[in-house]
């Protein structure tokens, strides 16, 4: 398959990019492009228009190294940094090392970030250290598990606000923690964050609706815990089914950019005592739209130090 996208602003040039589909409902492969050099405009315009289609994106990215990474993300955004209370790698503070090794068995379905009122809108992940077996990410297509939902129930869910929240453990649910288990947990949630989003969000470029929910949306607006938590669990049902599942087997010197605005994902604790390494770095995000036109809100936590609000118009011309 082949996309072709042409940038209105520049000379009228256009780029092609072979994409190979690896699932029907998400994720692709796009080959014959260099991410270790400048992307000129048309470029990034095809890469983003084949992302809001595949919502996650797999590349080459033998020879690149953190800060070409940045310089990839960077095409679609200005960058947060690592993260709101996790520290960052040494000497780059616009890079999440997520490591096996101090936190980073994730193995619960989430979207990055949603604790805060502008989440990051894109994040990318690059294999740093890959286990011989296991260690795979799952990538869930939200909008596709909205469509999903029979009508009474996307009716609902329409009507419906979530408040997020970083003081649980996502990253160690039913695991008993050790002492190093402990202390990231005290570091991830050493600031309390709570912002109220949609359930179901629209997406500022595509126009899609999907759910935003998984791992940090704790409870429903107007609704105790346990009556949350049942809808909560009906919803995310949804987004789980295998066939809104990209089961994504790492490989050496590859790179994935996922839409953070339309997906869910996990990173499955699977390979035993062995190492895995990945590093994050994500684009800054806008502030979700639910289908009235309200935006999200924040409750509780500043998070300007990790992130700007992205305005809509310059994403959508980058």
């Amino acid at each position: 398959m082949t996309v072709t996208a042409q940038d209105a602003a520049a000379t009228g040039a256009s780029v092609e990019l072979e994409i190979q589909k690896v699932t029907g409902r998400i994720g692709a492969r796009v080959s014959g492009l260099d991410i270790t050099r400048e992307l000129d405009a048309a470029t990034v315009a095809a890469v983003r228009a084949a992302l809001n289609e595949h919502k996650a994106l797999v590349f080459d990215a033998t020879g690149l190294d953190d800060e070409g990474q940045l310089v990839f993300a960077r095409n679609f955004g200005e960058l947060t940094t690592a993260h709101p209370t996790v520290p960052a790698l040494d000497g780059s503070p616009n890079v999440l090392p997520v490591d096996s090794e101090w936190g980073g068995r994730a193995n619960h379905w989430h979207t990055d970030v949603t604790f805060v009122v502008s989440p990051p809108q894109a994040s990318t992940l690059r294999s740093i250290a890959i286990p011989p077996y296991g260690g795979e990410t799952l990538i869930a297509n939200s909008a596709a598990a909205y469509r999903d939902l029979p009508e009474p129930l996307r009716a609902f869910a329409d009507t419906l606000w979530a408040v997020h929240t970083n003081v649980y453990d996502y990253a160690v649910q039913g695991r008993k923690l050790g002492e190093q288990h402990e202390e990231h947990r005290k570091v991830f949630t050493s600031i309390k964050y709570e912002t109220v989003h949609p359930v179901v969000r629209v997406h500022p470029l595509t126009g899609e609706r999907g759910l935003f929910i998984g791992g940090f949306a704790q409870r429903i607006v107007g609704l105790s815990g346990s009556e949350s938590r049942t809808i909560l669990d009906l919803l995310q049902s949804y987004v789980t089914r295998p066939e809104n599942i990209l089961r994504w087997r790492w490989s050496p010197n590859e790179l994935v950019l996922f839409d953070n605005r339309i997906t869910q994902h996990y990173a499955i604790d699977n390979y035993d005592d062995l190492p895995r390494r990945l590093h994050r770095v994500t684009v800054a995000g806008d502030i979700p739209v639910g289908l009235d036109g309200q935006r999200s809100y924040s409750i509780a936590g500043d998070a300007s130090h990790y992130t700007t609000v992205a305005e809509i118009a310059e994403l959508a011309a980058a």
